[in-house]
């Protein structure tokens, strides 16, 4: 084999292992989308078919932290095929489920196998990649949580809308998945399995941070529903859930093979990278919830019509990653800046999205989605370099399970609080709402039905508003937390890397 060749065999598993990550970043986005659609096609009720979204995302959350564990110790190339090829044998028989019982367990199953791809992209970008390089890989990550959401109401409406068959709303993992694994198969190199690590490592703790993370996940998933703590299974869940959490944690700290080191957030950059990550990821809900829910409550929008919102967001993405990328790796550049300026432009986008008004349609958010195509790669590009630049190569999978972890973990937050939010808020514009209507005397009032619709009408947008400006302070008082980071220096390029 040429020598040219064999230097892109692992360019060519590292894009394998991409397109499956973004296939695992579709999946459940796009099922969230068109749940009405699945509910309808299964003759399922509200309450029962919510629970699809809760347990593909308890699925995900679980598999996480101990993806990258099991890459090693079974090899990344057969691991992730594995993974793959549970992942597309589920989507192709899941449109074949009436059961809703049989439809969750299979759901949950997938998004374990989704959830434990996504987590091997970043740890192959740490280890197949030089420095050099390197960032590049992790743009390509950073596309998981900034391109794969905002696409998703394109592909969600496609399938739905456009093609008419809703069962391509699990059959387009099918084809994405057998690409995907001609790719790795082809690029990773075979390597054994290395049986002495099932000994060494921490299952008393993995027993208890299982449960502990898909109890967490119900909570999170459920709670805007169910009303928090007025719900008796969002209590039990709460209070198992973190007390195994507490004893997963504990172990972790003393095992000596944990499958996440928590040793490391000693570190600055990544303990405030982490927090700072897991803030960010309840900022970015403002371009991808926010103008979902004012045009699909208010307008009545199908997943097709709020495609170009969506996409206004993700197709930038696919020059404006690599070219942040470009930018830190010139030595006159801070990073910290960089996260910044990504900060202070989500924060405008927030900004802008605050003066929302019932009129509003999609070209009304065009403004606000621009800001947040040019500040989202700014951001998570800039972050991901900062707190992996001070990490070991043996470190890479243990930051990979956190980082990761914390990616599952802070989405969920991230719709919960803002969910509650609008809840709160909602209730409240409609109390006043109705007040002002009852002290006014207009022989023109509307009757109490239309009233009605006019102030809930209201009351959403009032909402929307209000987390606009919510999530846009708190990008904004982000800002001093990312200039409180050590600024990393990009590393040298060697010339014979340039081409």
């Amino acid at each position: 084999m040429s020598g040219a060749a064999a230097s892109k065999r692992p360019l060519a598993g590292l894009l394998g292992i991409f397109i499956a990550a973004m296939m695992a970043g579709m999946n459940n986005r796009v099922g969230a989308l068109a749940l009405a659609d699945l509910r309808g096609a299964g003759g399922f009720g509200f309450d029962d078919a919510s629970w699809l979204s809760t347990v593909y995302n308890a699925g995900e959350l679980i598999a996480m932290p101990f993806a990258a564990w099991f890459a090693i110790t079974l090899s990344v190339r057969r691991f992730t095929l594995w993974m793959l090829g549970a992942c597309a044998l589920l989507a192709a028989l899941l449109p074949f489920v009436r059961d809703l019982d049989l439809l969750l367990v299979l759901r949950f199953a997938q998004g374990v196998a989704s959830g434990a791809m996504i987590p091997i992209l970043m740890m192959a970008a740490l280890k197949f990649l030089p420095p050099p390089v390197r960032l590049y890989g992790l743009a390509l990550y950073a596309m998981t949580a900034t391109f794969a959401p905002n696409l998703s109401p394109w592909l969600a409406g496609s399938w739905t809308d456009g093609v008419g068959d809703w069962r391509w709303i699990y059959w387009q993992s099918v084809p994405l998945a057998l690409l995907a694994g001609l790719l790795i198969g082809w690029g990773l190199p075979r390597e054994p399995v290395q049986p002495r690590r099932f000994g060494q490592a921490n299952w008393p703790g993995m027993a208890c941070g299982v449960p502990a993370l898909g109890l967490l996940a119900l909570v999170l998933d459920q709670g805007v529903r169910l009303d928090w703590f007025h719900s008796r299974l969002i209590v039990a869940a709460t209070i198992a859930g973190c007390a195994l959490l507490a004893v997963y944690l504990l172990s972790e700290w003393h095992h000596p093979s944990p499958f996440i080191k928590l040793q490391i957030l000693g570190r600055r950059n990544l303990a405030l990278g982490f927090t700072a990550f897991l803030l960010l990821l309840v900022v970015l809900m403002s371009a991808a919830l926010l103008p979902a829910t004012h045009l699909g409550r208010l307008h009545d929008y199908r997943p097709l019509q709020l495609a170009s919102t969506g996409l206004m967001v993700a197709l930038p993405q696919l020059i404006l990653g690599p070219a942040v990328a470009m930018l830190l790796y010139r030595r006159w550049v801070d990073a910290r800046a960089v996260f910044a300026a990504g900060l202070g432009l989500i924060a405008l986008a927030c900004m802008h999205g605050a003066s929302i008004g019932p009129d509003w349609n999609r070209e009304q958010f065009m403004m606000a989605q621009a800001l947040q195509a040019l500040g989202q790669p700014m951001a998570v590009v800039a972050m991901l370099f900062l707190v992996t630049s001070v990490v070991q190569p043996p470190e890479g999978p243990y930051v990979s399970g956190a980082v990761n972890t914390l990616r599952a973990f802070g989405s969920l937050v991230g719709a919960a609080t803002v969910g509650q939010l609008m809840t709160v808020r909602g209730r409240f514009h409609a109390d006043v709402l109705i007040d002002h209507a009852a002290l006014a005397i207009d022989p023109n009032t509307p009757e109490p039905a239309a009233l009605a619709g006019i102030v809930g009408q209201q009351a959403l947008v009032l909402s929307v508003a209000d987390a606009y400006r919510v999530l846009g302070v708190l990008a904004l008082l982000m800002i001093p937390l990312v200039l409180r980071l050590t600024r990393i220096p990009a590393p040298t390029i060697p010339s014979n890397n340039h081409g």
